[in-house]
């Protein structure tokens, strides 16, 4: 469990993380919408411009599961367990948490 300063400073880190994903999946958003088949790019650019749609799209769906996983996250955070590995018991370390908000265990028992 985290004690009330690191709270403070998981939930500091956290909103701030959150604020980025944000500004980045709208980036993604903007460069993932319908290429019209009327611009006059020529065919290879095209199939570049398709072939970079994708990867945004990919990109964009995993943005969007972090940032749910995070705002989840800030959720559960009062939650007594929070922070605790459901393995071994140790805490795990902020910098897991935030990397990956929905972990529910700790680096060694996660491998």
């Amino acid at each position: 469990m985290l004690n009330p300063s690191e709270k403070v400073e998981y939930l500091r880190k956290a909103e701030s993380l959150i604020a980025e994903t944000k500004l980045r999946v709208e980036e993604l958003r903007e460069l993932t919408k319908p290429i019209p088949p009327e611009n006059a790019i020529g065919r290879v650019s095209r199939m570049d411009a398709i072939n970079n749609r994708s990867i945004n799209e990919a990109a964009l769906r995993q943005l969007e599961i972090k940032l749910l996983n995070m705002k989840m996250a800030v959720e559960k955070i009062d939650h007594p367990y929070f922070g605790i590995c459901v393995s071994c018991g140790t805490a795990i370390p902020m910098g897991r948490l935030l990397l990956m908000p929905g972990s529910t265990k700790c680096v060694r028992c996660a491998t």
